[in-house]
């Protein structure tokens, strides 16, 4: 590269010194640059929130199934008061017998009668 093809940063504009394939003058700048990019998302904001909810949701059975327990049970009451968001899940999982458990990434419920739910983690393979 020659004095007249001075690569500019992405972000500020400012001549860059170093490597070749160097695009940010400093990593304030890189972070910058790509939080913007980030925002320039259209569905950027609406896939960020379905995200942040199913993890909330997988915390939430995380939270309510005890350290060494395969099984626990909670009502539907007190899920949706630790804020837990029935319509959002990763999968589905129908059992031989018809039964289907709804996941949050590798935790999930089986709904039982009188709004009851069976909290399991998925095991292992």
């Amino acid at each position: 590269m020659t004095t007249s093809e001075t690569k500019t940063c992405l972000a500020c504009g400012k001549p860059l010194k170093g490597r070749v394939d160097k695009k940010f003058c400093d990593d304030y700048c890189r972070n910058n640059y790509n939080n913007q990019q980030k925002a320039k998302g259209s569905h950027s904001n609406f896939v960020r929130n379905i995200n942040n909810t199913l993890l909330k949701n997988r915390k939430i059975l995380e939270s309510l199934l005890p350290d060494g327990e395969e099984t626990a049970k909670a009502n539907k009451d007190k899920l949706q008061r630790l804020g837990f968001q029935f319509k959002y899940l990763t999968h589905l999982y129908t059992t031989k017998t018809g039964k289907t458990y709804y996941y949050c990434y590798d935790y999930g419920y089986l709904p039982l009668e009188n709004d009851w739910f069976l909290i399991v983690k998925k095991k292992e393979e």
